[in-house]
């Protein structure tokens, strides 16, 4: 259905993806010297390169160029997912153990090789999309050996779902985390929504059965275990058991999963399963609208037993709530939802594009205030939530 406010829409993401975001990564994180890309650039916009450089970086830099010359074939994204695809293989791929090491340095060291299921969902997710465009053999190769290493290792045969890290050999670690701010539990919502995001891909490429059973499986666990049918938030940290050990709700992942789980639905084509998901991610959506802010941006987090809301309006999150409530609105023609998207976009134009140092500043705080103390790019700062989401604008409106 053709929409005045989705084709302007899509003109104005359109132009943000090739005249901000992809021209920053091209022409500022390129390490002319140590190969790939720089592993830093600071909220001030100072290259730090001789910083480390993290796996998750650099598989979702993959998957931007590729997607990007997929969706808008400029020869130039292919050349950089190219250089993105060559450095990952070359220097994050273990030759001895499988799988990828989560951290090297800045002249292709390992620094800790530690299997963090996360990073290998998203090397899978990212070879996948550069197979898309090239039918690189290799990459798909190297994808189909990444989900047997997580069957093997993290599928948990038992209760379901997958288990979050191993060590570099594929054994029992303590520390689990992805990051120092999260629980250090043996499941968590944003791990399964990753390998959610990436078996979805792979499927769509090599509709294998076993694959089919796994992304079925994982549907099922985010609708018992992760959703929370009370609220329609997600729980985000869990033991062995599936016991909830988290307090937080996470607005920018209840939103990404929204659309991420109904993608996956719609992928795997069973119209009940479909159905389903589709009423749960509309709820997920619904009950989002509580984190909006009267200026149309979306806070990053709630303390459940507090009450206290985390008024910060993270890049990621405000990206992934425009899709989210496009992905909405598509689902239902409520134009509500529409509206909601609207609203979101026009805070990201006014306030999280950086138009002083290029691409968008990582958060801004209740008062408007840039956030300049974190990076610009780095382990976590990519072109993925904000490219992905020109990207889903643009094919969405075609």
């Amino acid at each position: 259905m053709t929409n005045a406010k989705l084709d302007k829409l899509k003109v104005e993401v359109k132009a943000e993806l090739v005249n901000n975001i992809l021209p920053f990564w091209s022409t500022k994180m390129i390490d002319q010297v140590n190969g790939g890309f720089y592993g830093r650039i600071d909220g001030n916009g100072l290259v730090h390169a001789q910083a480390d450089k993290g796996c998750v970086l650099n598989a979702r830099l993959l998957w931007t160029f590729a997607s990007a010359y997929r969706v808008l074939r400029n020869p130039d994204y292919l050349k950089y997912a190219t250089l993105a695809k060559d450095y990952l293989l070359n220097y994050f791929m273990d030759r001895e153990c499988d799988g990828f090491f989560w951290l090297i340095d800045y002249k292709g060291r390992m620094v800790d090789g530690k299997k963090q299921i996360y990073a290998q969902a998203f090397v899978i997710y990212a070879l996948v999309e550069y197979y898309k465009v090239t039918k690189d053999e290799l990459c798909m190769l190297k994808a189909i050996k990444l989900f047997n290493l997580i069957e093997q290792h993290s599928f948990d045969k038992n209760l379901g779902g997958y288990f979050e890290a191993f060590s570099r050999e594929w054994g029992q670690l303590d520390d689990l985390r992805l990051s120092e701010r999260d629980a250090n539990e043996k499941k968590t919502m944003n791990t399964h929504l990753h390998v959610l995001e990436a078996y979805t891909n792979l499927y769509r490429v090599w509709p294998n059965d076993e694959l089919k059973q796994q992304l079925f499986g994982l549907i099922r666990i985010f609708i018992a275990k992760i959703v929370n049918h009370q609220t329609f938030h997600l729980n985000l940290f869990f033991d062995e058991d599936w016991n909830c050990k988290s307090d937080v709700i996470s607005y920018g992942h209840d939103i990404e999963c929204s659309w991420l789980l109904y993608e996956a639905a719609i992928v795997l084509g069973d119209n009940s399963l479909t159905r389903e998901v589709r009423e749960i991610c509309l709820k997920i959506a619904n009950t989002i609208s509580e984190g909006l802010m009267s200026d149309g941006g979306l806070a990053y987090e709630k303390i459940n037993s507090t009450g206290h809301i985390d008024t910060d309006r993270h890049w990621w999150v405000n990206a992934e709530a425009l899709v989210g409530f496009v992905n909405a609105f598509e689902m239902s023609d409520n134009p509500a939802f529409l509206d909601k998207a609207m609203a979101v976009w026009n805070f990201i134009s006014n306030h999280l594009i950086d138009k002083e140092k290029g691409e968008w500043l990582w958060s801004v705080d209740n008062n408007l205030k840039p956030n300049r103390k974190d990076d610009k790019s780095g382990f976590w700062k990519c072109p993925y939530h904000n490219g992905r989401m020109c990207l889903e604008i643009i094919e969405r409106n075609q």
